[in-house]
């Protein structure tokens, strides 16, 4: 019995080589026998080779090296079930790709410590596993092919487990039955090649002859030059994936070193560190107080299955195309870049409800674990078929199964890590380059290339964690936002002003009339400065410019925020088509408006882009707008912007805004007769009313007018009234 056993062990040995390769006998069990505290004080194994394994595809294709912290899994040369009996859930999720580790994850802070506890934590499992398969591998070895007497064992795969553990996991058990079945029955020795655990082999080691030990010394010599190679195939395959992650940190303007860091061994959500948050890590001097920036290139993979970008007004070129031109203008060297993160599923709720946030903010996987009826029926009625061949919520806002919620989230985190550093006083203002946008995102309706509000969000978040009592909104947006409307309707903490073309309901949205002005206590805190008439002619520098010294400023200036968040579209600017736009503003105005905004609240102004499609145009109005929070001088624009009076339409629109909300804003009513006059005319008509203060005011003190100060300083030692 003893000769046979050999003898097969002989022939399994390089049939076992060709599907899987282990660590050789001598190597793996003294390590897998030891105890915990062995193992982490007098263990002389490089921790990155102690859990490893190598699968080898069929002999024409080239083999798969998998990493050592994605393979917390059995190793098993044969499976103990069946390919059919696999548990179901493996065989729903092998198509989905979850998020893995990206650019926005930070390094943990202390990587040894954190590292060494999710190792001891596999190995324990890893340990367990192996005690019982052993048990049933010696009880029932030769009824496992032809009479199963266990049932399969249900895989446990976590929310974010990545598809290459499935993979390697289907892998470990359905590759090896397929052969077996073939008709070959499982040699008695591999047992013991494939044990764990150190237990004595009682009469087949002590009958081995020297000729069989000379054999096995061979092959124990040929197995540990394959484990050195493979050791050192996976230490290169490690430094390359470090120098990537680097690489890509630093093209996003963050730069990183490593030092001792090794990755980390699972993904942040596995279960084994859940109890261990990653904290970002701060960098070694106080940030500067100046304009702060974020972005994240994890944004960029919402896109479109079909992948033409160009039946897509909404893409990854946006974002992308702006950050280039912040760096390319040292703009983004003169700002403090912050890391984003992802909003939590509470964050999202404080303006979405909970089904719409368990929808859109959550991937296949977690989605599989959530109760059907909170997310109100079949999935499938929620998504429909684009023209394009993609899949999207409705006609124009595609979405990406995979991708879509993850970046969606990212843009909402980003936007609330910015504004609350802002807040706080950790820097001076901000600009957030992020997508996809959120406006229009209503509480339960995703829409117009929208899923989660971020601002919105972030004004929440602000009033109930950081107890701020008057926030201001200001969309410049050509398009109403109609979802920012709805979640403030009724508070009068949180002003909302939107300009943009309404066109008496029938441009996108269609919401945003004058009239609406909030309800309950919110009454008067929802401005509409919502330009009618169409493209004759289209609005310009000259029209927004009137609308801020007339609505806009007075109403902001007499509410008297705390905070200022702007919802930054940029498709007014000239360049945009009818249906995304239709307007002629200048880049260069946003610079202005923004300039104006930053008088307001202390400072504390934070822009997050919201639309604005044509590339040329968003990137020269988000230069124009980070170079105006910085403070540096703006370009001049033309004088005939100044000269020039509103059309038609624009003061028809801007009197109806007024006649309004003079009733609920006082400040509006000096300004009712002003709307017609250019920026010239205005500044002289204030400049004649500021002399005549002036004159009364040294009048009731017995001065002569004729002592009045110079006519360019016409208020500046003036007494009070």
């Amino acid at each position: 019995a003893g000769q046979a056993q050999q003898d097969a062990e002989r022939l399994a040995i390089p049939a076992l080589q060709q599907r899987i390769s282990l660590f050789p006998g001598t190597h793996l069990t003294p390590y897998l026998s030891t105890t915990t505290l062995e193992r982490d004080g007098g263990s002389a194994h490089n921790p990155l080779l102690q859990h490893m394994v190598l699968l080898e595809q069929p002999t024409a294709q080239t083999p798969l090296v998998t990493d050592w912290y994605l393979s917390g899994l059995p190793l098993h040369a044969q499976p103990l079930v069946g390919g059919e009996r696999v548990s179901p859930s493996i065989h729903k999720l092998r198509q989905h790709r979850p998020l893995g580790r990206t650019q926005s994850a930070p390094l943990p802070q202390n990587a040894q410590a954190l590292q060494q506890l999710v190792i001891q934590q596999q190995h324990q499992q890893f340990l367990e596993k192996h005690k019982q398969q052993f048990q049933q591998q010696q009880l029932h070895i030769n009824k496992i092919i032809s009479k199963p007497t266990e049932p399969a064992r249900q895989h446990e795969s976590h929310p974010e487990e990545t598809e290459e553990e499935l993979r390697e996991h289907q892998a470990l058990l359905e590759e090896p039955y397929g052969e077996r079945a073939a008709g070959q029955k499982e040699p008695p020795g591999l047992a013991s090649v494939v044990q764990v655990k150190q237990e004595p082999i009682e009469s087949d080691e002590e009958e081995a002859d020297p000729q069989q030990e000379l054999e096995s010394g061979q092959r124990q010599a040929e197995q540990e030059l394959l484990f050195r190679q493979q050791a050192l195939l996976l230490e290169q395959q490690r430094i390359h994936q470090l120098r990537n992650y680097q690489a890509s940190l630093e093209a996003a303007g963050m730069p990183v070193s490593f030092g001792g860091h090794r990755p980390l061994s699972r993904a942040q959500s596995s279960p084994a560190s859940a109890t261990f948050p990653m904290s970002v890590q701060e960098p070694p001097t106080k940030p500067r107080f100046t304009t702060g920036l974020v972005y994240d290139t994890l944004m960029l993979k919402h896109q479109c299955t079909c992948g033409n970008t160009n039946s897509h007004p909404e893409h990854a070129g946006r974002i992308q195309s702006i950050w280039s031109r912040l760096q390319e203008t040292g703009l983004r060297g003169k700002c403090e870049c912050i890391r984003g993160r992802k909003a939590t599923l509470e964050e999202l709720q404080t303006v979405h409800s909970e089904a719409h946030t368990l929808l859109y903010g959550t991937n296949p996987l977690n989605r599989q674990k959530l109760d059907s009826k909170k997310l109100l029926g079949s999935l499938t009625s929620m998504f429909v078929r684009l023209p394009c061949g993609g899949v999207g919520v409705d006609s124009d806002t595609i979405w990406n199964e995979v991708h879509s919620s993850g970046a969606a989230r990212l843009a909402v985190g980003c936007v609330i890590e910015l504004v609350f550093k802002v807040a706080t006083g950790e820097l001076k203002n901000g600009f957030a380059v992020v997508r996809p946008p959120g406006h229009h995102a209503e509480e339960s309706t995703p829409m117009g290339f929208c899923y989660f509000n971020s601002v919105a969000i972030a004004a929440k978040l602000l009033q109930q964690r950081l107890n701020v009592s008057k926030i201001l909104i200001v969309d410049w947006d050509v398009h109403h936002g109609n979802g920012t409307q709805q979640a403030f309707y009724n508070d009068p903490n949180v002003l909302y002003i939107s300009l943009h073309r309404y066109d008496d309901g029938n441009f996108f949205p269609g919401s945003g009339a004058p009239d609406e002005v909030g309800t309950g206590a919110g009454v008067g805190f929802n401005v509409n400065m919502a330009f009618t008439g169409g493209l004759d002619p289209p609005m310009g520098d000259t029209e927004y410019l009137t609308a801020f010294r007339t609505v806009v400023m007075p109403i902001a200036n007499e509410f008297a925020p705390d905070v200022v968040l702007v919802s930054s579209g940029f498709d007014a600017v000239e360049g945009h088509p009818t249906p995304l736009g239709g307007y002629n503003l200048s880049a260069k105005c946003f610079g202005y408006l923004t300039k104006q905004l930053m008088g307001l609240a202390g400072g504390r102004v934070v822009l997050a882009l919201e639309g604005g499609h044509d590339l040329t145009a968003i990137c020269d109005a988000s230069e124009a707008c980070v170079s105006a929070l910085l403070g540096n001088e703006l370009d001049p624009l033309p004088e005939k912007v100044f000269q020039q009076r509103s059309n038609a339409n624009a003061v028809h629109s801007m009197e109806k805004v007024i006649e309004i909300h003079s009733k609920y804003w006082h400040s509006l009513q000096r300004f009712a007769s002003t709307v017609g006059y250019s920026l010239v005319e205005a500044q002289k008509c204030e400049n004649e009313e500021a002399e005549t203060v002036t004159a009364m005011a040294s009048l009731s003190v017995g001065v002569k007018p004729a002592e009045k100060r110079p006519e360019d300083e016409p208020m500046e030692e003036e007494p009070p009234l």
